[in-house]
């Protein structure tokens, strides 16, 4: 990654945007928002516009003011110092630890079709196979950046491109060929969400999906003429990601009813549904290995960066010698294996749970609740940094002076927090109390937010590494 030592700066709009499209386009959100049907394009759209636009904008501004390792931590430390910096960080690493799970769970259902679609209600099963890809990928992890990375790039092309690009091609045959549809017929009425009490806590998902547009903002630097590029990739990547999106959760609407819709399987029963249209059931058990490598592949990508992420503070002497362990090949092996524990942990909600699709939803939740400090930290920096530093070099500026900063950094401070509050109400349809749900989840919260309030009391000088950044190795 460039970072102004020098380094060629390469990448024009269609690369940057490309870039964007990777890192946030996943097929495993589709079947949360599929079961609105039409107006998941109203829920989409206003996702876009109040999340997507401001947090992309908030991280390549960032980004390239304080292009330093850490991340989110380097952002809000300079704004509100390391105690905040150390809660951002540490949210972004523990939100992690309850969105493995999901992954997991998608990643084992999908693989069942292959076998047998029912075994995906069984919570032993799932757990089982959940462990097996759980620890198989931390093992590839420890193997190196140049391993996963591999197992990555292949990955990603198996598993998420090529089904995604299959399950619209399969759609619109669908469509066009006259088959019957699950929905009923398009107006544009029907394309607005219905927003109630029920409805709300599915804005969540919309924030969900598009979470992780901020790390683009890293590659700002690396843009030739990043105060122009930047804005169009950003505009085409937003489309992109909009109408792909929004394609792919019709095309589940379309052939699976809400009724049988499984927020884990969806994807896969979508698949099942066309496939048996077209007399293409073959096909069926290859493409259920080929998504399941794809979440395998997503779920590896990110094992070590939050890892890297807290690696900074420790080494800065918050956390204990754990945090700084890395094998010969530089894997974070203290981190990857301590968070495969505790995600090991989370994940044994699956034999509590009776419902797979419960604990699927509160598990996304407490991910999205994590996420929106973040974010809040996120756009309270971008804010304050304008004020307290407004002559550090950015080689992207968003537009408009302090009022631009003020429109993108408040929406963005408004869409997280009122999605903070939407994520503590439970689904309508879940006969959950109100209080109760908000109380569990803002204890889940605090649980896996406040850890560093612990780490900075009880910090040893012993903890800091070394000027010359020796490392322990495991």
């Amino acid at each position: 990654m460039s970072n102004g030592n020098g380094k060629s700066k390469a990448l024009g709009v269609f690369a940057l945007a490309m870039i964007n499209v990777a890192a946030v386009l996943s097929l495993r959100n589709y079947p949360s928002m599929a079961v609105y049907g039409w107006s998941s394009i109203g829920w989409y759209l206003i996702g876009t516009i109040s999340f997507l636009v401001p947090l992309t904008l908030a991280g390549a501004e960032l980004a390239t003011g304080w292009p330093q390792g850490g991340g989110v931590y380097a952002w809000v430390r300079e704004a509100f110092g390391e105690k905040l910096g150390f809660i951002a960080v540490f949210c972004e690493w523990s939100n992690n630890l309850v969105w493995f799970p999901t992954v997991l769970a998608f990643i084992a259902s999908t693989f069942f079709f292959a076998i047998n679609p029912n075994l995906a209600n069984n919570s032993t099963l799932m757990f089982v196979v959940m462990m097996i890809a759980f620890w198989g990928t931390t093992l590839i992890s420890n193997m190196g950046e140049s391993v996963s990375s591999r197992f990555g790039s292949f990955g990603v092309i198996a598993g998420s491109i090529i089904p995604a690009v299959l399950i619209i091609v399969l759609g619109l045959a669908y469509v066009l060929t006259g088959k019957p549809l699950a929905l009923p017929p398009f107006t544009a009425g029907a394309a607005m969400p219905t927003i109630n009490l029920s409805t709300l806590p599915f804005i969540a998902t919309v924030v969900l999906l598009f979470a992780g547009m901020e790390m683009a903002g890293f590659h700002a630097l690396e843009v030739r003429n990043p105060q122009k590029d930047f804005p169009k990739a950003m505009a085409i990547s937003a489309l992109i990601i909009f109408f792909l999106t929004v394609i792919g959760t019709l095309a589940i609407a379309i052939v699976v009813p809400v009724s049988s819709l499984n927020l884990a399987a969806g994807l896969m029963q979508a698949f099942q549904a066309f496939l048996e249209a077209f007399n293409l059931t073959w096909l069926l058990a290859p493409l259920a290995i080929l998504v399941a490598i794809g979440g395998l592949a997503t779920l590896a990508s990110w094992l070590a960066g939050p890892a890297l992420g807290l690696g900074v503070v420790a080494d800065e002497g918050h956390m204990p010698p754990l945090f700084q362990r890395r094998n010969k090949v530089g894997a974070p092996t203290g981190v990857l294996v301590l968070q495969a524990v505790l995600g090991t942990a989370i994940s044994l909600l699956y034999l509590f749970i009776p419902s797979i699709s419960a604990a699927y939803w509160v598990l996304s939740a407490l991910t999205v609740l994590l996420l929106c400090i973040v974010y809040l930290m996120v756009f309270a920096s971008l804010i304050k940094l304008r004020y307290s530093q407004p002559n550090t070099p950015r080689a992207f500026k968003i537009p408009g002076g302090m009022a631009g900063i003020w429109i993108i950094g408040g929406l963005g401070l408004l869409s997280s927090g009122f999605t903070f509050l939407v994520s503590l109400v439970p689904p309508g349809d879940s006969g959950i109390p109100v209080l109760g749900y908000a109380v569990i989840m803002l204890i889940g919260t605090a649980i896996l937010a406040l850890p560093p309030l612990v780490f900075m009391a009880l910090k040893k000088p012993s903890w800091k590494v070394e000027p010359t950044g020796a490392r322990k190795e495991a």
